[in-house]
């Protein structure tokens, strides 16, 4: 005849000790996964966008890191300076960061930044966005119209003007990560767009 194992045969203690482990490795699985499902659903699905305008001060001197990429952002937004919006996004591992602020100020004071602008661009576009302008023959990435009612891309009334582009990708990999800034005016508005972008 078979004998078989029975719990009654097991020590009670052992018994205990078996399932307080497995409610252990339970629960810490439960918790571990519950928290990286959050982590991956919240970090994919909800990016920051600051558009107060108030805040300006704050994103220029504090919260973007390379100053270098900003220097020809204006110190301050004065009162006087019409319809200004602004448009920040600290990005994320999985997307990259902006900063643009638009300006109406008058044409004369627009036109004088247009000169200065000119003389000092790496590259000129004339509307479009940064996959427009990258895929173009010598062409670097740039920006998208964020600070725009709806359209992603400049119309072409805009005209971009690159301060500087670094490519940090790797061969093979062009344009994958790297940076870029500049301004975009629109003359026949009076308009003039600061901008940086990371990614």
């Amino acid at each position: 005849m078979k004998r078989s194992l029975t719990l009654t045969q097991i020590p009670s203690h052992l018994v205990k000790a078996i399932m307080i482990v497995l409610i252990s490795f339970g629960s810490v699985g439960v918790v571990g996964g519950s928290f990286f499902l959050k982590k991956a659903f919240s970090s994919s699905n909800q990016l920051e966008v600051v558009t107060d305008t108030s805040r300006y001060q704050e994103i220029r001197n504090q919260l973007w890191t390379s100053q270098d990429e900003i220097k020809h952002f204006p110190t301050e937004v004065s009162a006087e300076v019409e319809n200004v919006r602004l448009a920040y996004s600290p990005g994320s591992s999985q997307t990259g960061s902006y900063f643009q602020v638009r300006l109406k100020d008058s044409p004369q004071k627009v036109q004088q930044l247009l000169t200065q602008y000119r003389k000092l661009a790496k590259h000129q576009y004339r509307g479009g966005d940064t996959n427009v302008h990258a895929n173009l023959p010598n062409g670097v990435p740039t920006t998208f119209f964020y600070t725009g009612e709806t359209a992603e891309s400049f119309p072409p009334s805009y005209e971009i003007l690159v301060l500087n582009a670094e490519d940090k990708g790797r061969p093979g990999f062009k344009w994958n990560h790297g940076d870029s800034y500049g301004v975009a005016i629109d003359s026949s508005a009076s308009e003039i767009i600061y901008w940086a972008e990371k990614w």
